[in-house]
C-alpha cells in the first residue's frame, strides 16, 4: 500500500480556521490571484490548494453550499465533472505528472477538512514525489512556489478561453 505522508500539513490542521466558508469567501471577494482561483465557470470554479499536498494540488467546486454531491443538479454535477477533465488537461500540459488522485472526501470522518462544502480534489503526482524528508525532517519539498505556480497555470487557461 502506498502512503501519501503530508505532515507539513499540520500547519492548516492546527491553524485557526477563517469564518464561514472558504470557498464561498474567496469566490465573493474577486482577487483571484491572491485567493488561488484559477478558472471561474457557471455553476463551479478551480482553486488552488493554499496547503497542497503536491504541487499543482487543485480543489473544483460549486458555487453553491452544498456538503455532498447529490445535493447537486444536474449542470452543477457536469460542470464540477467537466472542470476536473479541464485540470488534468492543464495539469498535464504545465507540470507533466505521472499520474493524479482524484478525490472527494464527504464528510469529517472521510476526511473532509470543509465538510459543509463539497469539492472535488485533484492531486498531481510522479514517479519519486515521495522521498525520506517528510518522515526524517518533517518537511515537505514542493519544488515550485505556490504565485509560480498560479501564474502558469492561469497562462495554460487562458490559453484554452482565447480558442
Amino acid at each position: 500500500m502506498e502512503r501519501l505522508w503530508a505532515p507539513w500539513r499540520i500547519k492548516y490542521i492546527k491553524m485557526e480556521k477563517p469564518k464561514g466558508c472558504i470557498f464561498c469567501e474567496k469566490v465573493k471577494e474577486e482577487r483571484d490571484e491572491e485567493n488561488l482561483i484559477l478558472h471561474r465557470g457557471k455553476n463551479a470554479f478551480i482553486i488552488m490548494n493554499a496547503f497542497p499536498y503536491n504541487n499543482g494540488h487543485l480543489m473544483v467546486a460549486p458555487y453553491r453550499h452544498v456538503p455532498t454531491l447529490e445535493d447537486l443538479n444536474d449542470n452543477e454535477i457536469l460542470e464540477v465533472f467537466k472542470l476536473v477533465n479541464f485540470s488534468l488537461k492543464i495539469l498535464r500540459e504545465t507540470m507533466k505528472p505521472d499520474g493524479f488522485n482524484i478525490g472527494v472526501n464527504i464528510g469529517k470522518v472521510a476526511g473532509a477538512g470543509i465538510e459543509e462544502h463539497v469539492h472535488v480534489h485533484v492531486v498531481p503526482r510522479w514517479n519519486g514525489d515521495t522521498n525520506f524528508m517528510p518522515v526524517i525532517a518533517n518537511t515537505k519539498v514542493i519544488s515550485e512556489g505556490l504565485n509560480e505556480t498560479y501564474k502558469n497555470l492561469k497562462a495554460a487557461i487562458t490559453k484554452y478561453q482565447t480558442r
